[in-house]
């Protein structure tokens, strides 16, 4: 018999797992800064569960490309226990009935780490959450320190992508909601990238923002909208499985502009492979969402490598100028293996990763960065004194 679409009975025990994960991650942050304050132990606690939640997009990729998202077609459990050891003979059959179908016991054993590492991440954000407001209401932070909101923001988050992993399994891989997680989880990496950055300029010695101008501002504002565009259309590719509606490049199918199906492909809600009126998608769909994910790279590329080159005008920027840069060529090197060879998965994974990293190193560099009177070092006024002792302006060379 099919499980339980929704069976909490193991919930408790999928909890603990979670909280062991996240008691080992604890006990090893506390080892290794038990002689520092409570504020550098909040930010080695954020780093350690930015690193985690970073760990947690990548296995939710691989989950996804390894086709074991429905390896235990029920949750929190698998077949309702705590874990496929306990479901040997539900899934034993299963995959006997169909054995290259979606449940198989390394597919089940994939899908749930993933659930255990998701629940570590949570205990580890609640950790957060609750020692940041015991640090406010104690009045341990600094008058300019992190706000304990930003962590609480960040528990509600939480909340929501666990509801959409629920959803991810109980509504059988819809698209709409499996594009909708893994934005989900770029976002919780951005709310802790912005808490990192808070908590790594309340500390001692900090540098202070860096003062760009308007334009270059509102350039990485752009980009950072243009990028987030991006990801949603990656996502709709990945679970939709639409990478290899086209296997050659730079055409598709041979043609410029190949037959397509844009009605088709960006209906939102609807069945995995299914139109919302019950047909088959076409290829031509899936066509459709491939190449509008093609189309806007080309845009979202140029735009990150005009980025990389305005923001290493600035001397406290140039380090994430050159990550921009080499993490922009690495989405181009792994976005093309992944059409001309066939999609293997250390390329798709790759490209998980590097759209994770790009969402982390401009919400740094909006952090990191405000608009300001200064201007880049090489068009710098500096004041030198004549031989009179009168003070003239001379403009640095371009």
């Amino acid at each position: 018999m099919a499980p339980a679409a929704v069976d909490l009975s193991p919930i408790l025990q999928v909890m603990l797992a979670g909280a062991l994960i996240a008691a080992m991650a604890l006990a090893w942050v506390w080892f290794r800064a038990r002689r520092t304050g409570s504020r550098n132990w909040l930010r080695a606690v954020t780093v350690l569960t930015l690193f985690l939640t970073f760990d947690l997009v990548l296995f939710g990729a691989f989950t996804r490309l390894s086709d074991s998202g429905l390896g235990c077609p029920d949750w929190p459990g698998c077949y309702g226990n705590a874990s496929p050891v306990g479901a040997r003979a539900e899934i034993h059959a299963a995959q006997s009935a169909m054995p290259s179908g979606p449940v198989t016991h390394g597919k089940a054993w994939i899908e749930m780490v993933h659930r255990y590492l998701a629940t570590g991440v949570g205990a580890l954000i609640l950790v957060l959450t609750v020692a940041s407001w015991r640090a406010h209401w104690q009045r341990r932070a600094v008058a300019d320190g992190p706000s304990p909101w930003w962590p609480t923001v960040t528990l509600l988050w939480v909340c929501v992508q666990g509801a959409f992993g629920a959803f991810t399994v109980t509504m059988r891989l819809f698209p709409a909601i499996v594009t909708l997680h893994l934005l989900g989880g770029l976002f919780l990496l951005v709310l802790l990238a912005i808490q990192v950055h808070q908590q790594s300029l309340a500390s001692a010695g900090a540098a202070p923002p860096t003062q760009i101008d308007a334009r270059t501002r509102s350039g990485l504002l752009l980009v950072a909208v243009l990028l987030a565009i991006q990801l949603a259309l990656g996502g709709w590719v990945s679970t939709n499985y639409a990478v290899l509606a086209c296997t050659d490049f730079p055409t598709c199918q041979g043609s410029w502009w190949p037959a397509m199906r844009f009605d088709q492909g960006f209906e939102v809600w609807r069945e995995l492979g299914m139109t919302s009126t019950g047909d088959a998608l076409s290829f031509a769909a899936l066509t459709a969402i491939h190449y509008v994910h093609r189309l806007m790279a080309y845009v979202v590329l140029s735009a990150l490598f005009l980025l990389a080159w305005r923001l290493s005008r600035f001397d406290g920027l140039r380090k994430l100028a050159r990550w921009i840069l080499v993490l922009a060529l690495m989405q181009l090197a792994t976005g093309l293996s992944n059409v001309v060879l066939d999609w293997p998965l250390i390329a798709a994974l790759l490209h998980t990763g590097g759209a994770a990293a790009l969402a982390v190193c401009l919400t740094w560099a909006i952090c990191s960065s405000q608009v300001g009177v200064s201007v880049p070092q090489a068009r710098q006024r500096r004041h030198l004194p004549d031989a009179n002792g009168a003070v003239r302006g001379v403009r640095g060379a371009q």
